[in-house]
């Protein structure tokens, strides 16, 4: 399958949700884990955020043993969702999940386990609503234009790590038209200030971060007066009852054990600093602020650049 989106294409499969004057929830990744994406929508009716307010940067379906139903529950939630190489993958009926992992590599092995389960319990409705999701969702938020992605701007199944250098992110934001990109993908939540410009992922709703936790992820974008708050936000949900189902149904055991250890069973997608980063909790709970645009930015002059803000992604 080819996932390098081409401008036009991705254009035409781009829905703009306008301007939010309230907080908006971003999650991805739920990964066919029903117990955690039903914590993550109580979580959302306790924070007072509707569900028009949460946005799904995708792969609903992956890993865990309830495809069909969590991605159920995403569709009739009303939630806005894009689609990521999975839904694409399975609304095209194609052979794999178009993840992107090297062929031959343990993730090539595992992802071929898993999808043909996925693929077995996705029938025709839910691949109809598969066909019909974006690409990309765009709104607006205190002035601030914020795109979101599922693996980056230009290919849906990029891998795109806080430890990468500057230039790989200024590549993506110079075809994104946006402020902030909040992605998802690759399964480890970061906030990542280029310049005047931040690259958020909001981590996974399925699957912990491999940090050495069972816990979920999701975050929080606030706007204010004066510009955007950025919270992470990590969460506990029943995941002992998500593993039984997954050794019960004969699912992926070695995914069905990192609900509970929180570390990959393989790590080869990561680079070095993610590497050495496995099985060390995260401390994410310092949010980040991204200005309001100043008056020039406004009137279309070139933004001002500084130097980038270190990522608050703890690494050692």
């Amino acid at each position: 399958m080819n996932t390098v989106n081409s401008a036009q294409h991705v254009q035409s499969r781009t829905r703009d949700l306008g301007r939010f004057d309230a907080p908006v929830l971003v999650c991805g990744g739920a990964y066919s884990n029903l117990e955690a994406f039903k914590a993550l929508l109580a979580a959302a009716e306790r924070m007072a955020i509707p569900k028009n307010h949460i946005v799904h940067t995708g792969d609903v379906i992956a890993y865990c043993a309830d495809a069909a139903a969590t991605a159920d529950l995403l569709h009739e939630s009303g939630a806005p969702a894009i689609l990521g190489n999975v839904e694409e993958s399975l609304a095209a009926s194609s052979p794999d999940c178009g993840c992107g992992f090297n062929e031959g590599s343990v993730c090539d092995k595992l992802a071929a386990e898993w999808f043909s389960y996925a693929d077995a319990q996705t029938g025709p409705e839910l691949r109809r609503w598969m066909q019909l999701l974006p690409y990309h969702l765009t709104f607006e938020l205190s002035g601030r234009r914020v795109r979101a992605v599922h693996g980056s701007v230009q290919e849906v199944n990029r891998f795109m790590f806080s430890s990468l250098p500057d230039s790989a992110f200024e590549a993506e934001f110079a075809h994104a038209d946006a402020d902030i990109v909040v992605a998802g993908h690759s399964g480890i939540p970061f906030t990542r200030q280029v310049g005047s410009r931040v690259w958020h992922n909001s981590g996974s709703v399925g699957l912990p971060a491999n940090d050495g936790t069972p816990r979920v992820w999701f975050s929080v974008l606030t706007p204010e007066r004066d510009g955007v708050h950025i919270e992470h936000h990590a969460f506990n949900y029943d995941h002992e009852l998500t593993k039984s189902k997954m050794l019960q149904a004969g699912v992926c055991t070695e995914y069905a054990e990192t609900l509970s250890s929180g570390v990959w069973p393989s790590l080869d997608v990561l680079p070095d600093v993610e590497k050495q980063s496995t099985g060390k909790p995260l401390d994410l709970s310092e949010p980040v602020f991204c200005p309001a645009p100043v008056a020039e930015e406004k009137s279309g002059a070139a933004p001002k650049t500084g130097a980038p803000a270190p990522t608050i992604q703890e690494t050692a």
